[in-house]
């Protein structure tokens, strides 16, 4: 925000221009009653606006209802997160669910002689760019509170200004999104592409043996209790890095102190690497080859290290067949759910028929789903740059905007100069 404001503006804070409210705590004591009500919670606040994917209850009576109920046009914000960047991130309650109330993990605003759309932007920038975190108290996790909220200052633009910067920063913001739209749509193909080389090289009719017949070792990783997210340390793949064909070799933790005997984890480029574990039962038995930038790293226990015999077949081709079609096929029958996590265990994976085909075809199935993987890598990279033109494309539009730098001035606007 500039030193110097435009002409009519004036300097305020948002419990100049809005009520603030934080909502109510959750305790044994409402978890049931006769005034059983749905309430919001951080979590339903995202940055595309309300979620009602999982909207819990709680008891308010009819007290606590008159103060923590939501009205059609309410701004919610997050109230804290480990995340700078994600403290006082904004949605606009539009009266989805009827008699709904809010939890304590969220602020809620009621404005004053302010556009809401204004406001609602104001708060979405200053969420954005980390200054609601930067207000905030507290170390790991960073609370804005309602006073916090309250004194937090804002630029107030004329009132007519505000309807004229809001419906600007709208149409931007919508052409970012139908470029984003666009962008989402070239990569859903460009996987398609990849989806079908895999399959039309993994549908021809082989004689199919056990995996165990084709490997010459198979191992879980090992465990480490609460690895660090920076080092120092082992470094440790997560269970996440391990995606159809894809192993994202900077997905890692790191083991602090080094686990007994830590070499024999270490993986070596040529390994396969499977999940154990997901909630996502399209990751369970996932694969993929440890290329030599990925080798030495720690696998953990949610990981399978499988070690192929060359001679009969190739790592690629194993990833490959388990990815699509009747190998993929295999897996899923061999799945199970054991305490909320769906799995597959070592076993299990041993006995997974894999389709043998000569030598030369699996090189040239390998050579050609790689060659398609290199480019789905630079079509990604490229998205990649777009994708973070258009943030910092949106950082602008929001600090022009309240620098009063995104429209054009009208001199005949009605001046703020006191805030009802």
């Amino acid at each position: 925000m500039t030193e110097d404001l435009p002409s009519g503006w004036v300097r305020a804070t948002i419990g100049d221009i809005a009520d603030v409210q934080l909502g109510r705590q959750r305790s044994p004591q409402h978890h049931s009653g006769s005034h059983m009500r749905p309430y919001l919670r951080a979590a339903n606040v995202t940055w595309n606006g309300i979620s009602l994917d999982d909207v819990k209850e709680m008891n308010f009576d009819d007290r606590d209802f008159e103060t923590y109920r939501l009205e059609p046009g309410d701004l919610l914000l997050n109230e804290a997160s480990g995340s700078p960047n994600e403290v006082g991130k904004p949605a606009i309650w539009q009266g989805e669910i009827e008699d709904c109330c809010f939890q304590n993990t969220l602020l809620r605003l009621r404005t004053r002689g302010i556009d809401l759309g204004y406001l609602h932007w104001y708060c979405f920038y200053s969420a954005l760019t980390g200054r609601f975190g930067e207000a905030g108290r507290g170390v790991n996790i960073r609370h804005l509170g309602k006073r916090g909220l309250t004194r937090f200052p804002i630029a107030v633009a004329p009132r007519a200004e505000q309807a004229r910067i809001v419906a600007a920063i709208e149409e931007h913001f919508s052409r970012l999104e139908a470029a984003e739209n666009a962008l989402a749509s070239a990569q859903r193909k460009v996987d398609a592409v990849l989806r079908a080389v895999v399959d039309e090289a993994c549908c021809g009719s082989w004689d199919a043996v056990p995996l165990v017949e084709v490997i010459t070792s198979l191992r879980n990783g090992v465990f480490v209790s609460r690895p660090a997210p920076e080092p120092p340390g082992r470094p440790i793949y997560r269970i996440s890095a391990v995606r159809p064909l894809r192993l994202r070799i900077n997905d890692v933790r790191y083991a602090h102190p080094e686990p007994q005997r830590a070499d024999d984890y270490a993986v070596a480029s040529g390994d396969l690497l499977f999940t154990r574990y997901s909630g996502n039962p399209s990751y369970v038995g996932a694969a993929a080859v440890v290329n030599e930038p990925g080798q030495g790293v720690l696998h953990p226990d949610k990981l399978i290290r499988v070690v192929a015999d060359k001679t009969r077949v190739l790592p690629e081709w194993i990833a490959a067949y388990v990815s699509v079609g009747e190998g993929r096929r295999q897996v899923e029958q061999r799945l199970k759910t054991t305490a909320g996590q769906i799995g597959i265990s070592g076993r299990q994976l041993k006995s997974v028929p894999i389709a043998v085909p000569p030598l030369d075809y699996q090189r040239w199935a390998a050579a050609s789903i790689g060659a398609v993987m290199a480019y789905q890598d630079r079509i990604e990279q490229e998205l990649a740059k777009l994708r973070a033109k258009m943030s910092a494309l949106r950082h602008s539009i929001l600090a022009s905007a309240f620098a009063g730098q995104l429209i054009r001035q009208d001199p005949d606007d009605e001046s703020v100069f006191v805030l009802s």
